[in-house]
């Protein structure tokens, strides 16, 4: 599922766990090792270079976008430090036999991947609206 004003970035986040699904069964019999890890929200500059789309004063999507985005930046404002993605990038390191797919966030976020698997696209659906309060 894709987020709201981000979907772009949400579809690279989804391929690149396609393509390490492939290339992981491509590189086996060559010994190579390959894993993904989808970090959450946590306090880096990531905001400051954030390309906004200029939306004009007549659009529909001028109050929605512009509450969209501060409730992105203030998700990564309140965040952490990012300390827990090195500790769990040397983890994954030490593993002889990594995972396919790893996420470190809070559990919030972790707990949002466990419904997305479990529930209907469109109750999943409705949560992320509440929570983007569109």
């Amino acid at each position: 599922m894709g987020l709201p004003f981000r979907g772009i970035y949400s579809a690279t986040k989804g391929a690149l766990e396609l393509v390490t699904e492939a290339y992981r069964m491509e590189l086996k019999q060559f010994g190579i090792r390959m894993c993904s890890l989808a970090p959450g929200d946590y306090a880096t500059n990531i905001a400051s270079g954030r390309y906004h789309s200029p939306v004009g004063e007549d659009s529909p999507y001028r109050d929605t976008y512009g509450k969209s985005l501060e409730l992105i930046d203030r998700h990564v404002n309140e965040a952490e430090p990012p300390d827990p993605v090195g500790q769990k990038v040397l983890q994954i390191l030490k593993k002889s036999n990594p995972a396919v797919h790893y996420t470190v966030g809070s559990p919030l976020q972790r707990f949002s991947l466990t419904l997305k698997r479990l529930l209907p696209d469109k109750i999943y659906e409705r949560l992320l609206l509440n929570h983007y309060k569109l």
